[in-house]
């Protein structure tokens, strides 16, 4: 019996393309990934084809994906969106298919949570957020919904983030509510 889970893999010449285009991101962008080494950043992405799939989806949908860091647990490579605005791609969604279930009207095509997952990554948290506004200034007119607690959204509620006046800000809104320049960031493990 056929798995419904099917890897997702690029053609040849794609992958190429996308570790030509991570690679020069990578090297604007130095601040960034202090101590990591392109090297083994491009031997990681080599071995592990279906996350350049992944990295081709958060780029084609705005991401400007890029390495801030290592899972100190696991090593991993830690791609983030990095654009300076939440990825036009991932604009115009709830929070999450209960959000979206809810509305009575004017429903949006998807969800942040349920894009992400088809995407293969993960909304950034709080704490990842304000990591991520310490490599340089995100959201500035923008926002982006980030992963919320369950307590919170357990109430209804959602949590969204941006950068406004020098400072990062959370704030709540109801998890059916959609806006054109609330979209949301996420994070891969590689």
């Amino acid at each position: 019996m056929a798995s419904k889970a099917t890897k997702k893999t690029l053609p040849a010449k794609q992958a190429a393309e996308l570790i030509t285009a991570l690679k020069a991101r990578f090297e604007k962008n130095t601040a960034r990934h202090k101590g990591i080494a392109w090297a083994s950043v491009q031997s990681r992405l080599e071995a592990n084809p279906d996350k350049l799939w992944s990295l081709s989806e958060m780029e084609r949908t705005g991401g400007e994906p890029d390495v801030v860091g290592i899972e100190k647990k696991t090593g991993e490579l830690l791609f983030v969106d990095c654009s300076p605005e939440s990825p036009k791609g991932r604009t115009s969604v709830c929070y999450d298919r209960e959000g979206l279930e809810s509305r009575k009207e004017h429903k949006p095509a998807n969800t942040a949570i349920d894009l992400a997952a088809e995407i293969g990554i993960e909304l950034l948290n709080e704490e990842q957020y304000r990591d991520l506004q310490k490599l340089g200034e995100f959201d500035l007119k923008t926002s982006s919904w980030i992963k919320t607690p369950a307590d919170i959204r357990k109430l209804g509620g959602a949590l969204f983030c941006d950068r406004r006046f020098g400072h990062v800000f959370v704030y709540h809104n109801g998890a059916q509510s959609y806006y054109s320049a609330r979209g949301f960031r996420g994070i891969l493990r590689v």
